[in-house]
């Protein structure tokens, strides 16, 4: 990262417990969605959840991404992909075969990816309408969403203009070879290692690629435990790099 961008991003103090949203929800093409920032920014991220839905972790970080650039603010929209039908989180990882199951129910009736992906230019516009301001958007996913992010970086017209995963799931170097637009990941120590570092290989745009050993899937979102100080200086790390990433690249 520059040096320019890293001076710009001073995240505020990260809440280990009973966060209090600063944004609020809104109905957006109608589907809830979480929207914090500035009403009148000209730059948005477009935030895809983990399978977990609005945690306190995931809305403290958007939180994080529309606030924590001291020169650039961002409205950052969460929508609700899932419908308010979410997995649940004592089912992952599963600890024996019933919650193995529920969580494979779930997946097959709400996770699968090409059952989502045709929602995103629905909320874009709708977004576009709501704040006519908006010039350029980023595309920030955690876990479930970075596959989300990874297809859509890889559009022919891509709709944003950077992307950041945290946490990937099922990261193929295939998707990556089509990936047209900077890129970074932040990988736990949970990824596959070989998997992050051929995806890292497959990209064809600037990129960076990041390991965060010791740490949980889902550091960044609902798997967080901001009670625990590593855990919550890695946290602010994860969302430190990911504004300077977009401080850079998206404007």
């Amino acid at each position: 990262m520059s040096n320019q961008s890293q001076a710009c991003c001073r995240i505020p103090p990260v809440i280990g417990d009973d966060y209090q949203p600063k944004g609020t929800y809104i109905e957006l093409n109608g589907t809830k969605t979480y929207v914090t920032g500035p009403a009148n920014a000209d730059k948005a991220i477009l935030s895809v959840y983990d399978i977990f839905g609005f945690f306190p972790q995931t809305i403290q970080g958007a939180d994080i991404l529309a606030h924590g650039d001291t020169e650039r603010q961002y409205q950052v929209y969460m929508p609700d992909f899932f419908e308010r039908v979410p997995a649940k989180i004592e089912w992952y990882p599963p600890k024996d075969a019933e919650s193995g199951e529920l969580m494979g129910r779930w997946f097959n009736d709400n996770g699968t990816w090409p059952k989502h992906l045709p929602k995103v230019r629905g909320f874009i516009e709708a977004a576009e309408k709501r704040n006519p301001n908006i010039k350029s958007w980023g595309i920030m996913g955690y876990c479930w969403g970075s596959k989300v992010a990874s297809i859509l970086a890889g559009d022919e017209e891509p709709l944003f203009k950077a992307v950041v995963q945290t946490s990937p799931t099922r990261a193929d170097a295939a998707d990556a070879a089509k990936v047209k637009i900077p890129a970074m990941l932040l990988a736990s120590g949970d990824e596959d290692a070989e998997e992050i570092k051929a995806y890292g290989e497959g990209l064809r745009v600037p990129k960076h690629v990041e390991f965060f050993d010791g740490q949980v899937h889902g550091f960044m979102s609902a798997r967080a435990d901001l009670k625990d100080a590593q855990v919550r200086a890695e946290y602010e790390r994860g969302y430190k790099m990911s504004l300077e990433f977009f401080h850079r690249y998206l404007w």
